[in-house]
């Protein structure tokens, strides 16, 4: 008896019902498994058709080879010689690879050394463009969009460019996004990670990094990265620096302009950054994935300095704003003005700020008037009066219904809905002005930075608003100059007419393991 499948005599023998074909019983029970069908006439087999055969057990011959002593020494010496075979070939296969890995380690140390020189290369290239760019005569320097020479520029009968507008389907972008953010923000609830009232009681410095050059000392600006722990700081020195608050380090510093940097912002996608600076220029910097920054475009649409730069709620526009009475609207991904407004009638800008809702712009001047402007039609819709001296800075509520400006005489909170001032903080002498004025993203606490840093908790129009703390100006200059909330106010970003950057937090709460004070 021979098993239909393996050819040989089988040792627990099945019969099946409809061929009548003899096999082994694990050899026909795998394949029915399997197909579900005979091996050898193809018909459909189940386990039901198979029927054991009762037979004596079979004992298998021996191999002839296994029948004598000069038989087992071949098998023997026949499995050796395999083995040795199969040893030589893998052996082969080791020396293959391990020259392949030489090969490849020595491609990667010559790729290093390339790549090493041409970032050097890059450097220098770079120092020498900023040192050739501040030599260039403004006159000889026609007004730059884009990064390249405005040949394209149309010039009317007054002399100054025409611009392309803001087309309608920008406005009705605007408008539906404004829509959108209207509905979310009257959904949105105070976050439970929140930092409270008795946390923010006892806020301390807890870290203070040396940003800037000591011979031109001074923080004029500072910004704090929506999404990543990074803080931006923008000096008296002409460089801005991109501060990682998790390692304690400087990510890049960014050179370029030839003045003081006074305004600059992360947009918050794409890497990109704005700064814009007292040599009446403002430029718009790509970052890479190392950490540095291109500069992407470089834009002198203005002739005088501009005062501040700030982005639009869809991240896809910006505003600058300058002291020779204009504000531009920028398309962040051409680094074209779309459009520049012009007021003959008053002094400069000195601040700009977008509502939350993107479709106004505030704008303070160094007459004392707070302007608010109608994105849409570019129209002046209302001025806010009451201010002495120049407004140095505002900031709109996230709620959207507050608006807080600063200026000589202190801060001034306005109602947006009835267009009225309701409270006024005057922290300070008449001799000491209000540098900054911050709400937090979630509305609930307002910073205020003079010659000490002043936080409120935010209320309604009819309760007052409480002072939390009073933290001291540690620089030894009595002017600070700007302050930022970090993500839910967990900490605050201070920066002051020294060269650095202090962060004031609960104590133990600092990431910066390397914390540094070099005054």
């Amino acid at each position: 008896m021979i098993c239909a499948i393996s050819g040989e005599a089988p040792e627990d023998p099945v019969v099946s019902k409809k061929s009548g074909l003899l096999f082994e019983r694990r050899l026909i029970e795998r394949y029915i498994q399997d197909h579900g069908r005979c091996p050898v006439t193809k018909e459909e087999l189940t386990m039901d058709d198979i029927v054991p055969v009762k037979t004596e057990k079979i004992v298998k011959p021996r191999p002839l080879q296994a029948a004598s002593i000069p038989g087992l020494l071949g098998m023997f010496q026949n499995e050796w010689d395999a083995l040795m075979l199969s040893n030589l070939s893998l052996e082969q296969q080791l020396h293959t690879a391990r020259q392949e890995l030489s090969h490849a380690l020595y491609q990667h140390d010559a790729a290093c050394r390339v790549i090493a020189r041409l970032k050097k290369e890059r450097d220098e290239a770079r120092l020498l463009l900023s040192q050739a760019e501040r030599q260039l005569p403004a006159e000889t320097a026609p007004a730059l969009s884009n990064g390249k020479r405005a040949v394209e520029d149309v010039v009317g009968p007054d002399g100054k460019r025409i611009r392309p507008g803001i087309v309608s389907a920008t406005v009705d972008e605007l408008a539906e996004y404004n829509k959108m953010l209207s509905a979310q923000r009257k959904q949105r609830e105070i976050p439970e990670t929140l930092a409270p009232i008795d946390a923010l009681e006892r806020y301390t410095q807890i870290s203070s990094h040396p940003l800037h050059k000591t011979n031109k000392p001074g923080i004029l600006s500072i910004d704090i990265h929506p999404s990543k722990d990074l803080i931006a700081t923008g000096g008296v020195d002409t460089n801005a620096v991109i501060f990682d608050r998790a390692s304690g380090q400087i990510s890049s510093t960014l050179t370029g302009h030839s003045k003081k940097i006074t305004s600059l912002k992360f947009v918050g996608r794409d890497e990109l950054f704005i700064t814009g600076a007292a040599d009446k220029t403002v430029r718009l910097w790509q970052g890479n994935d190392d950490g540095t920054y291109n500069c992407a475009h470089i834009l002198k649409d203005h002739t005088a300095e501009v005062q501040a730069v700030t982005v639009q709620a869809t991240k896809k526009y910006f505003v600058s704003a300058s002291m020779d009475n204009t504000w531009c609207f920028y398309d962040l991904s051409t680094g074209t003005c779309l459009q520049q407004v012009g007021d003959p009638a008053q002094d400069g800008y000195t601040t700009a700020a977008f509502h939350p809702d993107g479709l106004i712009l505030g704008t303070g001047t160094s007459d004392s008037l707070v302007k608010i402007w109608d994105i849409k039609t570019q129209a002046f819709v209302t001025n806010f009066e009451g201010h002495s001296g120049p407004v140095t800075a505002m900031s709109f509520s996230e709620n959207g219904y507050f608006l807080a400006t600063a200026a000589s005489d202190g801060v001034r909170l306005w109602d947006l809905r009835k267009l009225r001032n309701f409270r006024t903080f005057s922290p300070y002498d008449a001799n000491t002005p209000t540098n900054s004025v911050e709400f937090d993203f979630s509305g609930s606490y307002l910073a205020i930075a003079g010659s000490d840093i002043r936080v409120y908790q935010v209320a309604n129009v009819k309760l007052e608003w409480n002072l939390i703390k009073t933290f001291p100006d540690l620089s030894g200059t009595g002017k600070v100059t700007s302050v930022k909330f970090g993500a839910d106010a967990k900490y605050m970003a201070v920066g002051s007419m020294d060269r650095n950057l202090r962060i004031f937090g609960l104590p133990g709460d600092e990431t910066d393991n390397q914390m540094t004070d070099m005054e």
